[in-house]
């Protein structure tokens, strides 16, 4: 028998970490369709500490951990801010989850009960036709709590020998990776070049490149780099390095950056004729240079990938029930310490996922 209420951290608005609130609330109750979730473990991500901070607002144009270093406050959000316009505060925030059912809807098969699941955080209430997308964490509530609820087409048995933190790390960072590189059709022996490729979605992107067969340049901090050759980059750079004197101009089929800021028009140089970049992110800053000239004179595609495509994260459990991939785990939380692991989070010293546990 399930008790009336249930913790979770609630983001109570714009601002620094005192607007994350520890507080009882009541369990969601389910409605047709839907199914209630056990929350087992749930990653940390870049957009939890963005959405927090109002960082979607196009009067932003910093870089997230500028954002949070100089303490912004920003009580007050832009009608812009969130993923899909205004954050609806207060908000349980986390996209990321791993959990048990323990409940169904009535018109909801009962073979989910008790099933170890993963939740596809990016819905597509419309259908896979339309790009119109609602993200769990961001627009209603996610998994920073003991329990959710959510549309049993969300739901994702997976079985394997994971522990529950592990596939915590998946959704988002593996789910966003394996779109983009969807999307940008990446082909066996072509050469990708990926940018934070020690982060959550870099080094899922530096494996789901390795699996695919293309040849994999990943840039990180020269201290991550044994990390990161052990996932599958065959060349390393650092983050400071002189990429078109190290690799040359036209030298990569597909850039997968999630980074942007002021490295943006390099990569645009060093893409093949024909070649594709594609993102996701911008931690970096979201405002680029771009020489039209570099784009058009190349034949060069430019692709933006928030929409999940439909066989995005059915691939993704796929690939773990096979082995296929495997979990990069920096460290867990307990979900009190939110704030603590946000803060080491944005030193951007780890390599792969944080994980919050309820």
């Amino acid at each position: 028998m399930l008790q009336d209420w249930m913790k979770a951290m609630v983001t109570i608005g714009n601002g620094g970490y005192d607007r994350l609130v520890y507080k009882d609330v009541p369990i969601p109750k389910i409605e047709e369709g839907e199914v209630l979730i056990k929350v087992l473990a749930a990653g940390v991500n870049n957009t939890e500490v963005n959405t927090r901070l109002g960082w979607y607002s196009s009067s932003i144009n910093s870089a997230t951990n500028e954002m949070s270093d100089s303490k912004v406050d920003l009580l007050d959000q832009k009608s812009d801010g969130g993923w899909n316009d205004k954050t609806p505060f207060p908000i349980i925030q986390g996209t990321d989850c791993c959990g048990t059912v323990v409940k169904v809807a009535s018109d909801i098969d009962s073979h989910l009960m008790g099933k170890r699941v993963l939740i596809r955080p990016c819905g597509r209430e419309h259908g896979f036709k339309s790009l119109d997308n609602i993200w769990m964490g961001s627009d209603f509530d996610g998994a920073f709590a003991q329990f959710l609820k959510i549309s049993a087409t969300e739901v994702f048995p997976v079985i394997c020998d994971w522990t529950d933190a592990e596939l915590g790390t998946v959704p988002c960072a593996y789910g966003t990776s394996e779109n983009m590189l969807h999307r940008a059709n990446l082909k066996p022996g072509e050469t990708v070049l990926i940018t934070g490729a020690s982060g959550g979605v870099g080094s899922a992107a530096v494996q789901l490149a390795k699996r695919r067969g293309a040849k994999v340049i990943a840039i990180a901090g020269e201290d991550k780099h044994k990390q990161v050759s052990q996932i599958g980059a065959d060349i390393l750079l650092g983050r400071s390095a002189d990429l078109i004197a190290a690799l040359g101009e036209q030298s990569v089929d597909v850039v997968v950056d999630n980074v942007a800021g002021s490295g943006f028009p390099t990569m645009i140089k060093l893409l093949k004729r024909g070649g594709r970049f594609v993102s996701s992110g911008a931690i970096a800053g979201p405002i680029v240079d771009l020489d039209m000239r570099d784009m058009y004179l190349k034949d060069i595609t430019l692709m933006g990938t928030t929409a999940w495509d439909e066989m995005t994260f059915p691939n993704i459990v796929r690939y773990i029930e096979q082995g296929e991939i495997q979990p990069v785990l920096a460290e867990t939380f307990p979900l009190t310490s939110i704030a603590e692991a946000q803060k080491k989070f944005l030193e951007k010293k780890h390599v792969g996922k944080f994980v919050l546990v309820p």
